[in-house]
């Protein structure tokens, strides 16, 4: 294994951890931000879709998000997608928009939002891994095909290992500082 793989493994890591960043943009601490309905998935013309490819999110106000539906037929597919969400909002249709208030959040709240963070961070590091196991067996396959020797296999799978560390310990300090912006009151 090159060093170039090496730095495809490591941009590939990198990507894990950035989505994991654009994850916890979508965890808001009461304050509302188009982000948070990113996730949102919209059940429109027979097929789940992101809320984004049916309506205009905008967030007019600090404790208000809209969603701007451009066909009439999705409303109530885009109130229903944004209540089942799990991002404990309650949608209200006023026309072809529909309005969602960002409640204040509570102690419980918070604690539910600290346990999603904690699952998009197990995700994260999950894709970490397995870009990991890719790269060690990429590395045996090598060996295998007689491209490289027992001890080169064994300097790159530590060589991977250690970033996969380094990038499991900026998961859990991303996770750690969401936390403690979650908490704080």
């Amino acid at each position: 294994m090159s060093a170039p793989e090496m730095k495809d493994l490591e941009k590939r890591m990198n990507g894990a951890l950035d989505s994991l960043k654009h994850e916890f943009g979508g965890l808001r601490t009461g304050r509302a931000h188009v982000s948070l309905l990113e996730p949102v998935m919209v059940e429109s013309y027979g097929a789940q879709m992101p809320l984004v490819q049916v309506a205009t999110v905008s967030a007019p106000e600090p404790r208000m998000l809209t969603a701007n539906v451009w066909d009439k037929s999705n409303v109530s597919a885009v109130e229903k997608g944004i209540r089942n969400a799990g991002l404990g909002l309650n949608p209200m249709v006023d026309g072809l928009s529909v309005r969602v208030p960002i409640p204040e959040l509570t102690e419980e709240r918070r604690v539910d939002l600290t346990k999603v963070a904690s699952g998009y961070a197990e995700q994260s590091k999950i894709a970490i891994r397995n870009v990991r196991r890719h790269g060690i067996d990429a590395a045996k396959t090598a060996e295998k095909d007689g491209d490289l020797s027992k001890d080169d296999v064994k300097r790159i799978e530590g060589e991977i290992q250690t970033l996969t560390d380094t990038f499991v310990k900026k998961v859990d300090d991303t996770l750690a500082e969401k936390q403690q912006e979650i908490m704080q009151v």
